[in-house]
């Protein structure tokens, strides 16, 4: 599409006003009309200062219809461990081995986890993981003995997220061709995630602002009473 041609696009819809959930969600799929399955994605405005140790915002949320993405994971384990992680469908298996392809510049993966064995190999990555949020973490599940668990997660629709500088969380919670109420059922995954990891610094409004997009789709605003209704 040229540029003129994304100037003149008509979308479906108001951007301006803040919809019902429901009605948002169909707004969103409604402008999702590229060849492809464009994913959906909220975007949550957080009343929080990264900057602060105290109001940094990071989890993991399990959304319950799923991703809608093949979630490629790679796993820093030895032996018994490297052992469950393949068997459970991880990706890449591998210890010193894997870290050094790491550091070589490989990064065909999505998710990356780690044994806490291997966290003293594994922090040679911080470098090229952290700048990614790749790095793993045992506050979201990506450091944890049970590597059999913590690769069924991923697989099965388990997403990371984490504020931005700006205090914004992005995060993608389907694709288009999932019915309204899949889409749904995740956002309000998403939010209750992130209520549940609230930080202690946050003060006034936490969550100022919600809305809604595809991937070549406007943004679409939420009516935050709706979500929990």
């Amino acid at each position: 599409m040229s540029k003129q041609a994304k100037r003149t696009k008509t979308w479906t819809g108001d951007t301006t006003v803040a919809h019902a959930l429901d009605a948002a969600v169909k707004l969103v799929k409604a402008n999702a009309n590229a060849k492809f399955d464009e994913s959906i994605e909220i975007a949550v405005n957080l009343g929080v200062d990264p900057r602060h140790a105290d109001q940094q915002v990071r989890g993991v949320v399990a959304l319950p219809s799923g991703t809608g993405r093949d979630v490629r994971v790679a796993v820093i384990a030895k032996d018994a461990k490297a052992a469950e992680a393949t068997a459970a469908g991880a990706d890449i298996v591998g210890g010193e081995e894997l870290v050094e392809r790491i550091q070589g510049g490989f990064m065909d993966f999505d998710r990356v986890i780690a044994t806490p064995d291997m966290m003293a190999l594994v922090g040679r990555l911080g470098k090229v993981l952290g700048p990614r949020g790749l790095m793993p973490n045992p506050r979201v599940g990506t450091v944890t003995p049970n590597v059999a668990q913590a690769v069924k997660d991923a697989k099965g629709g388990s997403i990371e997220f984490r504020t931005e500088k700006t205090g914004i969380i992005h995060a993608g919670i389907g694709k288009a061709s999932f019915s309204d109420e899949a889409l749904l059922i995740n956002v309000k995954a998403m939010i209750d995630a992130l209520n549940k990891a609230k930080p202690s610094g946050a003060k006034g409004t936490y969550i100022k602002k919600v809305s809604l997009s595809s991937t070549m789709g406007p943004g679409f605003k939420v009516d935050q009473a709706s979500i929990s209704a």
